[in-house]
């Protein structure tokens, strides 16, 4: 049965695992992304892009919530720092049908360090655990948290410890752990997702103590292969600019990683699965390239991928037959 009828709402609803995941990436997971991925995978849990509580509390809250039941399983990640800001958002993902709150405690830039959002929250223990507490005194669905191994002036793994007992006292159960330190005077974020060496023997350590909590591995990991072995000490991978810029990888996920028996998509099958999501957006009067900036990753390695990106990231601007560009650039996908 191709994806595209496969991953209809009224499909049972898939049990959500942290197994492997998709990082939440901002300006890239958004739900047409998520939705294109989906087709690849599903059983891999997908992240929207970081969404602050101040956007959904005062902005267009039904538009950062939009979703597609195909996206399933799905998490919300918040930015936040207010506890009864968190606590009001999480009941609005809850009622909006996400499977997961994630609060974010990684991200190094200078905009959310001002709001108090992100890594900064790693020097305040005591104020995260307060607001995973308020958010799962609201909720019923998970509430989890994605942090660094530190940051400046707080990277002792004392410190480390120290946080995630207190976080974990607050009741949360699953911790994804970027094995970097984030440096927040002086790098840029993309510097620090670069910069500061991966330290994966940190987060092992923190898995030995604490093994009754879920711990999930995010950064550097490029290859199935990688996630495998990672898998024999953590309860989870997630990984991040990989998937999106080499989407296909996701197809090998279910049978390598979950051990489904369905047949693995080919590539030119994942693309025209999307075809009648694009073909509806367009009808909604949206652009084909909101879409297929996401799927720009099929095209690697193979003679022709070029031509293929250009299809889909040029010639998408010139042309007034957006869908019959869609099926040119399908066809340069054919036997891979």
């Amino acid at each position: 049965m191709p994806l595209e009828s496969a991953l209809t709402p009224e499909t049972t609803r898939p049990t959500l695992s942290r197994r492997f995941s998709v990082a939440p990436m901002m300006d890239w997971t958004d739900r047409h992304c998520r939705f294109f991925l989906r087709q690849l995978s599903r059983q891999a849990l997908l992240y929207t892009e970081m969404v602050t509580t101040g956007a959904l509390l005062h902005g267009d809250s039904a538009r950062f919530l939009r979703h597609s039941e195909a996206e399933y399983p799905l998490a919300l990640q918040l930015g936040g720092s207010v506890p009864d800001e968190l606590a009001a958002c999480a009941k609005l993902a809850q009622s909006a049908g996400y499977d997961e709150v994630n609060l974010n405690v990684g991200c190094p830039s200078d905009r959310v360090q001002n709001n108090m959002i992100g890594a900064c929250l790693m020097a305040h223990p005591a104020l995260v655990a307060d607001c995973v507490k308020a958010m799962r005194d609201t909720v019923s669905i998970p509430v989890t948290i994605k942090h660094r191994i530190g940051i400046d002036g707080r990277d002792s793994y004392a410190e480390l410890c120290d946080f995630v007992g207190q976080i974990s006292e607050a009741g949360c159960q699953s911790f994804t752990v970027h094995a970097r330190i984030a440096i927040l005077a002086g790098l840029s974020p993309k510097e620090n997702r670069e910069v500061p060496p991966l330290r994966y023997e940190v987060a092992a350590q923190i898995k030995r103590d604490f093994p009754h909590l879920e711990i999930i591995l995010n950064g550097g990991i490029k290859r199935l292969e990688d996630c495998h072995v990672h898998l024999q000490t953590f309860d989870g991978v997630m990984l991040g600019r990989e998937a999106y810029h080499n989407p296909y990888l996701l197809a090998e996920v279910d049978r390598q990683l979950f051990g489904a028996t369905t047949p693995v998509l080919s590539r030119i099958e994942a693309m025209q699965s999307m075809r009648a999501y694009i073909a509806a957006h367009l009808a909604e009067g949206g652009s084909m390239h909101h879409i297929t900036r996401h799927m720009l990753g099929l095209g690697q390695g193979f003679h022709g991928a070029r031509r293929f990106r250009q299809l889909l990231s040029v010639d998408i601007h010139r042309t007034s037959a957006p869908l019959a560009l869609f099926d040119q650039a399908a066809q340069l996908l054919e036997g891979r």
